[in-house]
């Protein structure tokens, strides 16, 4: 009997939803997805932090959930793509959206904006999971990449 030099772990991978799919919201336009989006937001911190989040959803385009990727300052907040679409692989998801507040009011995407949304475009593309869209979110608006034909 031959000694191993390594113990490894035996991994294995699960998904016990608590409900069924056609419960789940399904989101079929920029508006549905701010709506579903702006209701999982903290309304004391929409105005007061920049956070990024992403909407996790499977193939009919029906929300697997929202996680929040990172809490930043008044000005910007982190958005690592490893996390991401870890996160993303994860839950099987078919396709993801991207989204962030702006607490200054102002929905118009910066540079910065622009280029992760393309690169993070990019990296969906090579992993079958698309950025269907990139939501930057406002108290009483938004701005949609979709829309707005920046992806």
């Amino acid at each position: 009997m031959e000694n191993s030099l390594y113990q490894l772990a035996e991994i294995e991978i699960s998904y016990k939803p608590a409900f069924q799919s056609c419960q789940r919201p399904q989101i079929d336009c920029a508006h549905a997805a701010y709506k579903i989006i702006l209701d999982n937001w903290n309304d004391n911190k929409i105005e007061l932090l920049e956070e990024f989040k992403i909407v996790l959803l499977n193939r009919r385009n029906r929300v697997l959930g929202i996680v929040n990727i990172s809490q930043g300052g008044i000005s910007g907040t982190v958005a690592d793509a490893k996390v991401i679409f870890a996160i993303a692989l994860k839950a099987c998801a078919s396709g993801i959206i991207l989204s962030h507040n702006h607490p200054s009011g102002e929905s118009s995407p910066s540079a910065a904006d622009l280029k992760l949304t393309r690169r993070l475009a990019e990296i969906g593309e090579l992993l079958d999971i698309p950025v269907l869209d990139h939501i930057i979110v406002c108290k009483d608006h938004y701005y949609s990449f979709k829309d707005n034909g920046t992806i």
